[in-house]
């Protein structure tokens, strides 16, 4: 039958069954072409504003909605939650009103613990660059920058636990099952390099935030858009060195047997995004192999760029050398990186209960130098124009002492500071305040959903 008769005018593969099989074949093979040739550029040609998305690869590049100096996120998190009046907004009040009992309308207090006497903060604030910004002695490098910084006054979140805490300033929300900022970044605008991931974690050697992998998680999302967590010494990843005897052939010739028995296997299981990022981690793996190994090698960086993140000082070694990894990424186009100071639970992490100021003295310790590094790092390579920097943890602490005459700070989530920099961010400046005694979030408030 003639399908001509029935349709005024036919496809070109409608017109037998041997030219639609001959069309659709053609049309596979064409597959490899689209994905050589986004590969090198060559789909971009013509296209207003951009490449053109490719379907084919969940981390190709893509473009920006709207015009934007940004392309790069570090979120240097702080984890345990570090208080406010003891960083970045000052209350002289605290001074005047310190060892007397709090008598405010806030809610304090977490997981039933008693509600101490007001206490001022034991480390000076003072005023830093044109700005006049003012910042605690806790921070003397990153203070340097301070006309570079935007202190965010009035955040505010909607939980004082930590897992949940975490979990929304990473994700928007306080139960899981959300993606994660890197996620959405991931597949909103892809990555520039395809021998790394598009989002990396550095975690603290002393342990993860609570809540752990569901931090860095895609969601409802592919799998794909997950983040990688990197190691910051030794491999970055387990098991990614090639086997002892085993040659790079041997190697090529194994996953090439091994991708067609997936996708075979995927054929009948289509829609399952973790068993397609499953298959798809054994490539990347593949192309890892030399670049994620050469990204975390800093031993070839001059002794001035090792002395200035601090990596010979047992303090700042292990944060500095996450940030040294960090501006590398950067070079090579990764998206989004997140590191984190402090690990496990209470005094090794920010979160000071039985002794704020011991604690934030050493965790503060370990970080200054290193982000003060980035920063000036960031500058001299010309990153700092394209990169955003944020700064802050899940909540802060309140400005009463845990307890009678103790030291410690409990949660504090209805008023906390955060900073961002870089990217055009306008900085030597602080948005918002909280209140006299720095308990609650009073003016612009900020919650977490506003700040991403």
């Amino acid at each position: 039958m003639n399908p001509s008769r029935f349709i005024p005018n036919p496809t070109p593969c409608g017109r037998s069954r041997r030219e639609f099989l001959w069309q659709v074949g053609g049309g596979f093979a064409g597959l490899a072409l689209v994905d050589l040739l986004s590969r090198t550029g060559s789909l971009n040609a013509g296209v207003p504003g951009g490449p053109l998305l490719d379907l084919t690869r969940p981390l190709a590049p893509k473009p920006a909605h709207f015009p934007t100096r940004a392309k790069h996120v570090v979120f240097l998190f702080m984890n345990g939650g570090p208080s406010q009046v003891d960083t970045f907004d000052p209350k002289p009040a605290l001074t005047r009103y310190h060892g007397k009992p709090y008598s405010g309308d806030a809610k304090v207090g977490s997981n039933g613990r008693p509600v101490g006497k007001l206490m001022q903060s034991p480390f000076e604030f003072q005023h830093h660059g044109q700005s006049g910004l003012e910042i605690s002695s806790l921070f003397p490098h990153t203070a340097k920058f301070a006309d570079d910084l935007c202190v965010i006054r009035s955040m505010h979140s909607d939980t004082a636990a930590h897992a949940s805490g975490c979990l929304q300033m990473n994700s928007g929300s306080i139960f899981i099952g959300k993606p994660c900022l890197g996620a959405w970044l991931s597949y909103g605008l892809g990555s520039s390099n395809e021998n790394l991931p598009s989002f990396v974690v550095m975690t603290d050697p002393r342990g993860g935030p609570i809540g752990s992998a569901s931090n860095w998680s895609a969601g409802y999302m592919p799998a794909a858009y997950q983040g990688t967590l990197f190691r910051s010494v030794g491999s970055p990843l387990l098991d990614l060195a090639t086997p002892a005897g085993t040659t790079d052939r041997m190697q090529r010739e194994s996953l090439d047997l091994l991708q067609r028995l997936n996708q075979e296997h995927l054929q009948t299981r289509a829609g399952e995004s973790e068993l397609a990022a499953r298959i798809e981690s054994y490539e990347v793996a593949y192309r890892m192999q030399t670049s994620a190994a050469e990204v975390v090698e800093v031993g070839r960086e001059s002794d001035v760029t090792r002395e200035a993140y601090g990596l010979n000082d047992r303090v700042t070694a292990d944060f500095g050398r996450k940030c040294l990894i960090t501006r590398r990424l950067l070079e090579r186009g990764v998206r989004f990186i997140q590191l984190y100071s402090g690990g496990g639970h209470i005094e090794d992490t920010w979160d000071g209960h039985n002794d704020c100021i011991g604690n934030h003295r050493l965790h503060a310790a370990e970080t200054d130098r290193p982000i003060a590094a980035l920063i000036a790092d960031l500058k001299r390579t010309g990153l700092w124009e394209e990169t955003i920097l944020v700064w802050g943890g899940e909540f802060g602490r309140t400005p009463t002492s845990e307890g009678v005459d103790k030291p410690g700070r409990d949660h504090d989530w209805h008023g906390f500071s955060m900073w961002l920099a870089g990217a055009g961010v306008k900085g030597g400046q602080a948005i918002g305040a909280t209140d006299e005694l720095g308990f609650k979030a009073v003016e612009e408030r900020c919650h977490v959903s506003d700040l991403h």
